[in-house]
């Protein structure tokens, strides 16, 4: 099994802050990794540091067979498919879906003057349809819901038939339906052989989809645990991880966690 990404004593300083430190890591093809940790943990600064976006201080960050800093990163960029809420804001809300994502065989926000051929446009046209996004083609991202704009953005990561898929936080700032709505569409990928390894962001383990293998948990740009998820999604873990005692249940593969109340006797 090859490997995708491998972060060794990986530590990322700001001036006199620390984002990341000393973080070792193995994703292989195939694996399908959350990601969780409170604000400030870090996550942010790794899947920048996973995407070529930005370099570590020291140590060494393998990222499908090359090393940072020994790599031209815009060629290493094209194959990581995406997605945050910094690349949607550079999204111009007049650009119709299927633009949204098409462009992104070129790695540009934006049609301007590029040339597509009709293999790309069929492409974007088949991947809003796998993401549950086909009645969306002709719509403009600006009138899209935040639900509907999360599966256009989907679909853009995965034009470039990319070798590792990173989702920052997918299903921020949706309700209640449109989370679940993203996690089923989460779970369709992930358990679909032919997708990359993918490595899933979030602070919520309700978000979690099922078929989704491993999970990494951070805490003050710490590694906290890591490892196969029926294993490391532990109550003390997770306890460890957000700095409160949780309560964690899992039900037909979907987790919830809620803070652990004392009983008092009367």
């Amino acid at each position: 099994m090859n490997t995708v990404l491998e972060l060794a004593d990986v530590t990322v300083r700001r001036g006199q802050a620390t984002l990341l430190d000393a973080i070792n890591w193995t994703v292989n093809e195939g694996d399908r990794w959350i990601v969780l940790g409170a604000n400030g943990a870090g996550k942010t600064t790794l899947v920048q540091l996973c995407s070529a976006q930005i370099h570590p201080t020291s140590g060494v960050a393998g990222i499908l067979g090359e090393v940072l800093g020994a790599v031209d990163v815009f060629e290493l960029r094209p194959r990581i498919g995406y997605t945050s809420a910094a690349i949607a804001e550079r999204i111009p809300r007049d650009e119709i879906s299927r633009d949204v994502v098409v462009s992104a065989s070129y790695g540009v926000v934006g049609r301007w003057r590029e040339q597509y051929d009709d293999l790309d446009h069929d492409r974007a046209r088949a991947l809003l349809l796998e993401v549950g996004a086909g009645k969306l083609l002709d719509r403009t991202f600006g009138t899209l819901s935040e639900g509907e704009r999360k599966r256009v953005q989907i679909a853009r990561a995965l034009m470039t038939d990319p070798e590792l898929l990173i989702l920052d936080e997918p299903a921020a700032g949706l309700d209640l339906g449109g989370r679940e709505d993203l996690v089923s569409t989460m779970s369709v990928l992930a358990t679909d052989s032919l997708s990359p390894a993918i490595v899933l962001v979030s602070h919520h383990v309700e978000e979690i989809p099922p078929g989704f293998t491993h999970v990494l948990m951070l805490r003050d740009a710490k590694v906290v645990a890591a490892g196969p998820l029926a294993e490391v999604m532990t109550e003390a873990n997770l306890s460890t991880t957000f700095g409160m005692s949780l309560q964690l249940s899992v039900e037909d593969g979907r987790y919830a966690a809620r803070r652990r109340t004392r009983r008092h006797l009367v």
